[in-house]
């Protein structure tokens, strides 16, 4: 059976979805859960984009030991420099370059003809060759890309030294059958193809990108490209796990297997979804929340005599856990911090300690304990250093009435120690929260998008609120979690304006030690 590497771009690709900001811990954690799920490749980030950017591939390059890790960069020096300087420390340091080569990207982005194209990609391909042992070339545009061109600026590439081939769909226009007739043809026309691995990148535009993938694996492609979740700019990237899963369950078409564990899907897909914010559509093929639900009762006989009438998937095989009582009030911290190692999570006694005691006040307010609810409880325990509160909730009371405008009064509590209160109106209770905050931390935020979604089942469920605003020009993402609403939107207000401003010191400290 035929093995092909798996590339993830998660954190480099999946982060340029509009809205989504990771700072360095959740990049990290993100990190060292596609290392569980068995990743051959992943690409941390753009060194060249910024210094916090280059310092979050550095941190990940020196954690990560069982994945390869790379980087992206433009055919430019500096770009490569940037990237040698992150990724140098690495176990495995790999270089992801790309240039485009469609005739409408050379003739209106780049203003090259193709013969300045090739003699860039030989150059930059021979630099960084004197640092990176592996490095990968993309040609951008690929499926729009004359395929006589596009064969003759491969065999340019591999003879510079190139060890990987991508040949992306990079705005998702191609259709299954052009994109594999894509990588037949580079496999009957390039002479040194063998010398490579051929790579697939595929978007999702006309979605199409699952089926385009599986194509270019049919035809040669020895590695996948994309992200958990199928996060990406415009309509995303390939889902990573549907492609996974399509493999495992249709391996007598396919007869093909990838290195990944796949009951770490489940997980993966969870933290991916928390960190950037991003919901799961319920109706997602193998993590949404419906994939493996039947209303119909013509189905719901059917799994009931046999479940593989209706289901293709076992919740098993993705490492889908019952939504059932897991601990407690009455559960100790032994019970409690083992059940916080076999989720995967790894904190000090302190942070621990912390965890325990938020998980003892919810059970004494909450029937059930869900898994949801511990991993909510354990995750902000496993971020908060970098999270850490420059404006702290300390607490938010609404009045509201029918017939009345809502008024909202908010404590906070900053570094100093002192309390800052205020209270202000608005024309719905978490506008009139939203106010009164915007007065305490006296600055001007604009909202774009916030929602609150229910964590779990029943009317006792945790809410989450995510919320997604500009602050001093800038846009953040914040989250908040609690048992009433009001209080999650709060904090999630908050959770953003903190991040921004951590942001700022992270980028005063740098730019002070350059």
């Amino acid at each position: 059976m035929r093995k092909i590497d798996i590339f993830d771009t998660t954190l480099r690709d999946g982060e340029q979805s509009a809205g989504v900001n990771l700072n360095t811990a959740e990049k990290l954690e993100i990190a060292k859960q596609l290392e569980r799920f068995g990743v051959d490749v992943m690409e941390a980030g753009f060194p060249a984009a910024s210094p916090g950017d280059l310092d979050a591939v550095r941190q990940i390059a020196s954690t990560i030991k069982n994945s390869s890790v790379t980087g992206l960069a433009r055919l430019v020096k500096s770009d490569i420099d940037a990237a040698w300087e992150a990724l140098k420390v690495a176990e495995c340091p790999r270089l992801h370059v790309f240039i485009a080569t469609s005739p409408i990207h050379m003739t209106y982005k780049l203003k090259q003809t193709p013969e300045q194209v090739v003699e860039t990609t030989v150059q930059a391909i021979k630099y960084a060759k004197q640092f990176f042992p592996i490095v990968q070339w993309s040609a951008e545009d690929a499926s729009r890309s004359d395929p006589d061109f596009l064969a003759h600026i491969v065999e340019q590439a591999i003879k510079a030294g190139a060890s990987v081939i991508n040949l992306p769909d990079t705005v998702g226009y191609a259709t299954p059958q052009e994109y594999g007739a894509m990588f037949k043809y580079m496999k009957e026309n390039v002479p040194n193809v063998d010398q490579v691995k051929l790579s697939t990148h595929c978007h999702n535009d006309l979605g199409m990108a699952v089926a385009n993938t599986l194509a270019a694996i049919e035809n040669g492609a020895d590695q996948v490209e994309g992200t958990i979740n199928g996060i990406g700019e415009r309509a995303g990237n390939v889902a990573l796990e549907e492609v996974a899963v399509a493999l495992y369950t249709r391996k007598d078409a396919y007869d093909i297997q990838s290195g990944l564990t796949l009951n770490e899907i489940k997980r993966t897909s969870q933290l991916v979804s928390q960190l950037t914010g991003m919901a799961i559509q319920a109706n997602k093929a193998v993590v949404g929340k419906n994939a493996f639900a039947h209303e119909s009762g013509i189905h719901q006989d059917g799994v009931l005599k046999e479940p593989t009438t209706y289901e293709i998937i076992t919740p098993e095989l993705i490492g889908e856990e019952s939504n059932n009582l897991v601990l407690g009030k009455h559960s100790g911290r032994h019970a409690f911090n083992d059940r916080a190692k076999s989720m995967g999570f790894q904190l000090d006694k302190e942070a621990l300690n912390q965890a325990f005691k938020e998980f003892k006040q919810l059970a004494d307010r909450k029937k059930e304990i869900t898994s949801e609810d511990l991993w909510t409880i354990l995750t902000q325990q496993q971020l908060k250093d970098e999270d850490a509160a420059i404006y702290e909730l300390e607490s938010v009371q609404v009045h509201y009435g029918t017939e009345d405008s809502p008024m909202a009064t908010a404590r906070v509590k900053v570094p100093d120690g002192r309390i800052l209160e205020d209270a202000c109106n608005g024309a719905g209770s978490v506008e009139a929260i939203f106010n009164t905050l915007e007065r305490i931390i006296d600055g001007k935020v604009h909202v774009l998008d916030y929602r609150v979604s229910s964590i779990g089942k029943g009317r006792d469920a945790l809410g989450e609120a995510v919320i997604n605003l500009t602050f001093n020009g800038e846009e953040f993402t914040g989250r908040g979690a609690a048992q009433d609403v009001l209080e999650a939107s709060a904090k999630a207000y908050l959770n953003a304006i903190n991040r921004n401003l951590l942001q700022s010191k992270m980028k005063q400290l740098i730019s002070t030690s350059v």
